[in-house]
């Protein structure tokens, strides 16, 4: 123990000679070190920022309605390449309430150039979300529907908040000391950041087979817009997941198909109305236009 920490005090001292030696032969390549290290260690400083949240819901083991935080944050490092994990970091579980309502926040981390490579690519986009929610599941043994939907508003809480939540996760030094001392460290602390592969997540859905049409009244004005969904193997309404807003519409089934389109016309989402006839293993879809 001793040797160690004198050869490690060694490297230190070979360190500093290093750089006071580049300091008289070289000031300029001295400043631009220096600065580096000061900029790399200001990125390692920096607070996460909110970028998008999600709605889901919690299926097991109790249900409950999910936001999650999908936040940038420098002091998580870009995957190697495209073939690497994709590091990020996974804050605890906060419940809140508004009124009676109570719903569960989630925060979630990734490396701010991985979100803004996701933010043109709809693919990527979702395959992140579905990391997320994957990690999610793994590490607080948590069922969550595989629908989601993404909010107008960036952050579900304070930013505050998420600050504290995903930055309070590195153990405070001193504490940590204490409880070494006292052999309390358990071997199942969580890391700070996991790292997955989206070969991990892949799930095999299908793009189902349908038909998109626009129903006019006698005069050819545009009323409604009618969607029929063949489903083969699917025999019950409620493994049909339905999503629709303004001017899109998502469906997800059991793991086995997965639709989305972008309509041609804004709909009037609360009068929107699904029928499945199961003969048929047929999802129809009616959804007036504003």
């Amino acid at each position: 123990m001793e040797s160690s920490s004198k050869g490690l005090l060694t490297q230190v001292t070979q360190f500093w000679n290093l750089l006071d030696d580049l300091a008289e032969s070289n000031p300029e390549s001295y400043e631009k070190f220096i600065q580096q290290q000061l900029k790399e260690g200001k990125q390692l400083c920096a607070a996460p920022e909110p970028q998008m949240c999600l709605q889901t819901r919690i299926l097991k083991p109790e249900e409950k309605v999910l936001f999650i935080n999908l936040c940038q944050w420098k002091r998580i490092p870009a995957p190697q390449s495209t073939t690497h994990p994709v590091p990020l970091s996974v804050g605890r579980p906060e419940d809140m309430s508004e009124t009676s309502d109570v719903y569960t926040v989630i925060d979630v981390a990734y490396n701010p150039d991985v979100l803004q490579a996701a933010e043109k690519d709809q693919v990527k986009k979702d395959q992140l979300i579905r990391m997320a929610m994957k990690c999610i599941e793994e590490q607080f043994q948590f069922t969550l529907s595989h629908f989601y939907s993404i909010t107008k508003f960036r952050i579900k809480g304070s930013i505050q908040r998420m600050k504290q939540n995903l930055m309070g996760m590195q153990a405070d030094p001193t504490n940590l000391r204490e409880k070494m001392r006292k052999g309390e460290v358990s071997s199942k602390t969580r890391c700070l950041i996991e790292e997955i592969s989206s070969t991990e997540i892949q799930v095999e859905m299908k793009e189902p087979a349908y038909e998109l049409k626009i129903v006019a009244d006698q005069n050819e004005k545009p009323l409604e817009i009618e969607i029929k969904v063949e489903l083969p193997g699917i025999n019950s309404v409620s493994l049909c997941e339905l999503s629709v807003s303004e001017d899109d519409l998502l469906i997800e089934v059991s793991e086995k198909y997965r639709l989305h389109l972008n309509l041609p016309e804004s709909v009037d989402t609360e009068m929107t109305t699904a029928k499945f006839i199961k003969e048929k293993a047929t999802l129809i879809i009616t959804m007036p236009l504003v």
